[in-house]
């Protein structure tokens, strides 16, 4: 069963705009679409692209704003001829708190 971490309320994020967080992971781009979902894929894509957080968000993708590769906040994956994906995190908003897995950490689960 996948845990989570609270990273902050989804009121910090505005409605089709994006933050970035810092985790030993590496940094994170977490957006908030016009329907209030929210995603997290990595910032960078190693070479390529980003910072994503920069982007422009429209629906359920980004378009890098270096190359303008256009991403799947869903998926991670390039749309159309782009090529590449980012690594997308599990990430859920439960009472305006969003959190993500505490596989950000980059450290085992401790069992309780």
């Amino acid at each position: 069963m996948t845990q989570f971490i609270e990273i902050g309320a989804l009121d910090d994020i505005p409605r089709r705009g994006a933050r970035m967080v810092r985790t030993p992971m590496g940094e994170i781009a977490v957006f908030r679409t016009a329907t209030d979902q929210v995603y997290a894929v990595d910032e960078w894509l190693p070479g390529k692209a980003g910072p994503l957080s920069n982007g422009i968000q429209h629906g359920h993708c980004v378009t890098d704003p270096m190359r303008n590769w256009v991403f799947d906040l869903q998926t991670g994956e390039a749309q159309g001829a782009d090529e590449g994906r980012v690594r997308v995190w599990d990430i859920i908003v439960e009472d305006n708190r969003v959190m993500i897995t505490q596989d950000v950490l980059g450290q085992e689960r401790v069992s309780a």
